[in-house]
């Protein structure tokens, strides 16, 4: 069996875990977990915290406002959206009791991140991008960073890099970027941090 029909075989089984589970209360408001979408060969993987209100209906990640942001940002460093595997910590929307958008909680981080690691093991990329806080925290934990984490205002658009048994790997924070969509002032800085992947590829 080829590697590629591997690993889609592999990312199959975790999309039908994810339709299937019950770990924690979200998918009982959940419309479609939304499981990742890209390249599975892809050298750079992009990681949010959840679905929002139009990722939730389509079962696509960054298909809101975000996304278009996400997808300028991309184009500004010449990468096509279809080069790259995006994805989120999160599989279902966390929502308020009023269905407003909210962050996940500890619980429902720890219940859903197992998938995440399943991804980036198919995956193996060669970078990892957080996109906001609770990714970040999450993937800096995860490879033994914990001790490095501040907020994101502090650690976008720094490159660290990672060492595990089987090959480096290159983590960089980004601010979320729905920080961009209210506010153009942080868009050129989410444009000015993109600029490293350019570079780095």
């Amino acid at each position: 069996m080829s590697e590629i029909v591997q690993k889609e075989k592999e990312m199959e089984k975790i999309k039908q875990e994810i339709l299937q589970c019950k770990k924690c209360s979200l998918y009982k408001t959940r419309h479609k977990p939304v499981i990742g979408e890209g390249n599975l060969d892809a050298k750079i993987m992009f990681v949010g915290e959840a679905p929002g209100f139009n990722e939730d209906r389509k079962g696509r990640p960054f298909v809101g406002s975000a996304g278009r942001v996400l997808d300028e940002l991309l184009t500004s460093v010449g990468i096509k959206r279809e080069e790259v595997y995006i994805t989120n910590v999160v599989k279902c929307r966390p929502t308020t009791p009023s269905l407003e958008n909210r962050s996940p909680s500890a619980e429902e981080i720890k219940a859903c991140s197992p998938y995440l690691e399943r991804q980036i093991r198919i995956i193996q990329p060669e970078i990892i991008c957080t996109l906001g806080n609770y990714s970040t925290n999450f993937i800096f934990e995860k490879y033994g960073m914990g001790d490095k984490i501040e907020g994101i205002s502090k650690l976008h658009g720094k490159i660290f890099e990672v060492k595990t048994l089987f090959h480096a790997t290159k983590i960089i924070p980004f601010y979320h970027p729905a920080v961009a969509v209210y506010n153009p002032k942080e868009k050129e800085i989410l444009l000015k941090d993109f600029k490293i992947l350019k570079d780095l590829l």
